[in-house]
């Protein structure tokens, strides 16, 4: 739709408001774009937005709720930070607007929206967690929808010539929120996440790995295989470059013990390899780790406004 459709407004004139930007006028036929705000008055996406003749503002959100437009948006992407978040949150909150989360402030709940967005679509603020929790809480979420996950670790290598400032000044961040969010919403007894930023030249593309510790004996490895290959198949219907790498591994173990539980584990390890390779719409193709998100985050207000029945039938 791009003009038409549910009005939307983006807080946050980066790479990760400009593609989302994009993917709403190109991809959403659910979704209208009505506004973008940021706070550098010569950024690429405000001039972008401009020549797409989306409305601007340099003054962030006091300039997005003084615009006529704004009366006709009801949901609210923020790619700023999480300390601006908190404000922007509030500023939502009271004008009734709901507000997508793409920072690391987690003030609402955790969504992924292969997994838990429909229990979550009456929440006023949602969070996209990380990139690294997008593409993995799937996998944890199908292997545990077959047989009880104790414990999940996940490792996500991305290029670092796609991790900015944000990304690299919330490492520690990542890792606990996507741990947290592997267990809270994946579904494992507990989780923890690795994040490495490589730089080799030209550019990696976006790889993740998952491995999920299953100590039912009785745990059926097809079904578990299964469900995996299911849910990605879930996932790569909004997102363009979310695949298998390799086949679903499964390794036997026996007494070996996990820091992380403090004791040992006996049962099975099951191995899943991703790659997730960026739609291109205005980020390179190796970011996909910044293409998940913004993908995540399209599919999550679409999803709102059908379930919300915003859109007409």
């Amino acid at each position: 739709m791009g003009r038409g459709g549910v009005g939307v407004a983006i807080l946050g004139s980066g790479n990760i408001g400009t593609d989302l930007m994009v993917k709403v006028m190109r991809l959403s036929g659910t979704l209208g774009m009505r506004a973008m705000a940021g706070v550098d008055p010569r950024s690429d996406g405000l001039r972008r937005a401009a020549e797409l003749r989306v409305a601007t503002t340099h003054d962030g959100i006091d300039g997005l709720v003084a615009m006529p437009e704004f009366e006709d948006v009801r949901v609210i992407f923020d790619a700023t930070s999480a300390k601006a978040h908190e404000r922007h949150a509030a500023v939502a909150a009271e004008h009734g607007k709901v507000m997508i989360d793409l920072t690391p402030a987690a003030i609402g709940p955790f969504v992924v929206p292969s997994v838990n967005l429909d229990e979550h679509v009456e929440a006023s603020n949602v969070n996209m967690v990380t990139c690294g929790g997008q593409a993995t809480i799937p996998i944890v979420a199908a292997v545990s929808s077959v047989a009880p996950v104790v414990y999940a670790e996940i490792v996500a290598s991305i290029a670092s010539r796609s991790a900015g400032p944000g990304t690299r000044a919330n490492i520690d961040e990542f890792t606990r929120t996507t741990g947290s969010a592997i267990a809270t919403v994946g579904g494992a007894g507990k989780g923890k996440a690795i994040i490495i930023l490589n730089p080799a030249e030209p550019p990696i593309v976006m790889r993740d790995t998952v491995f999920a510790f299953v100590e039912d004996p009785g745990a059926s490895l097809a079904a578990i295989a299964e469900s995996v290959r299911r849910m990605v198949r879930t996932v790569s219907g909004y997102v363009h470059g979310y695949q298998l790498k390799q086949d679903v591994q499964f390794d036997p173990v026996s007494a070996v013990f996990v820091p992380a539980l403090g004791r040992r584990v006996t049962g099975v390890k099951v191995s899943v390899f991703l790659e997730v390779r960026g739609a291109g719409h205005h980020l390179p193709s190796y970011a996909g780790n910044l293409d998940i998100m913004t993908s995540a985050a399209l599919r999550t207000a679409e999803r709102i406004a059908e379930l919300r029945e915003w859109v007409a039938a």
